[in-house]
């Protein structure tokens, strides 16, 4: 009885908001979310680490499609912060229930929905740390993300089919609502829609002035671009002075820096798009990917395999599938926006590619091997 005193005693919770209506109203604008985070997810892991089977249907086009999904992606997450902390604060008086089961069934609904919330709350600020590049403790995020996914989305399926009756009952707008509902709703959608304005700039180029607490600018970084690990992050401040591509495949070759500068080179405008939500456009100039296949003998359908310089990382060895490779913008990039890449960009040479994850993008390239 001891949780019983003081703020938790019984009848101590008064507001007339912790009812069914409120909580209705924002479960529906927090499903909208966390369905739109969950699909745009599956999408990023998708691209990130597909299944061998997926990799000859990933496709290279739209252009932007990366910027567009990873960006909604850590919109809607963001913006599912308060409104969970709001659904949260309409349902919490029932956390205090006594007794705290009633039957098997009671005990068991109540440990479902403990389960749900601590994995909408992990997967909610783990997706947040993850946007900042801090991990208090070291974890696989990338697969705890992607699991935390399922559960929290399986949970909370079977929480609405375990109280679809209430939420029918309560989904119609009632005859008379509590002039309290409209001010504290009004006061939600405020901050949901703050916090989206003040971050969102970060991958939305027009909302790139109200930026404000977004951890990355788009236009700020080396050659007007972010950088999210830098040479001396992977170890490759030096490269070697007689550094070489090497390309691997039915007729291998190797060229120098030189030589890639006097083969024909290509212009394009793509944006680097990163799986924490910010992104930014630029002009590359350099060699197409498929006049680099095709001088090597590879045949159609091939896909590539790239290896970096930097020491050691989890993308240091990235695949291009088949439809990247013959993609006219693909390129093994020399310059950006006029200019030499710069060691944090990937200097002597790195990939770029439409549609694709930021982390493969692969920097400081010093062989492809056609598959």
């Amino acid at each position: 009885m001891l949780l019983r005193r003081g703020p938790f005693r019984e009848g101590a919770f008064r507001s007339p908001l912790h009812e069914p209506r409120t909580t209705v109203v924002l479960g529906r604008w927090l499903g909208a979310a966390l369905l739109v985070c969950f699909l745009t997810g599956l999408v990023s892991h998708a691209l990130q680490d597909p299944p061998g089977w997926l990799l000859p249907y990933l496709q290279s086009r739209p252009v932007n499609g990366y910027r567009v999904t990873q960006g909604l992606h850590v919109i809607s997450g963001i913006a599912a912060i308060p409104l969970l902390g709001a659904k949260l604060w309409t349902v919490y008086p029932r956390l205090f229930e006594w007794p705290p089961a009633r039957s098997v069934l009671h005990a068991l609904e109540r440990l479902g929905i403990f389960a749900l919330v601590s994995a909408m709350l992990l997967e909610l600020f783990t997706g947040l740390f993850n946007t900042l590049q801090w991990y208090p403790w070291p974890f696989p995020f990338r697969q705890t993300h992607f699991w935390l996914g399922w559960l929290a989305t399986g949970g909370l399926l079977v929480h609405i089919a375990a109280k679809g009756t209430l939420i029918a009952r309560n989904w119609h707008r009632p005859a008379v609502g509590l002039p309290q509902r409209r001010a504290f709703l009004t006061a939600v959608t405020a901050a949901v829609g703050a916090v989206t304005l003040t971050t969102a700039g970060q991958t939305v180029p027009f909302l790139g002035g109200l930026d404000l607490l977004a951890p990355r600018r788009p236009d700020v970084g080396p050659q007007g671009l972010p950088v999210n690990r830098t040479a001396a992050q992977a170890g490759t401040v030096t490269v070697p002075a007689d550094w070489r591509l090497r390309v691997d495949g039915p007729r291998p070759y190797q060229l120098t820096l030189a030589e890639l500068a006097q083969l024909p080179q290509y212009e394009v405008e793509l944006p680097i798009s990163c799986v924490e939500g910010w992104s930014a456009s630029a002009r590359w100039t350099g060699v197409r990917i498929a006049d680099l296949m095709e001088r090597a003998g590879a045949p159609a359908g091939a896909s590539l395999r790239v290896t970096s310089l930097e020491a050691a990382g989890p993308y240091r060895v990235t695949e291009m599938p088949p439809d990247y490779c013959v993609d006219p913008l693909s390129l093994l990039a020399l310059r950006v926006n006029g200019e030499v890449l710069a060691a944090d960009h990937g200097y002597p040479a790195r990939i770029i590619a439409p549609n694709r994850p930021g982390v493969l993008q692969t920097k400081w390239v010093e062989r492809i091997e056609v598959l």
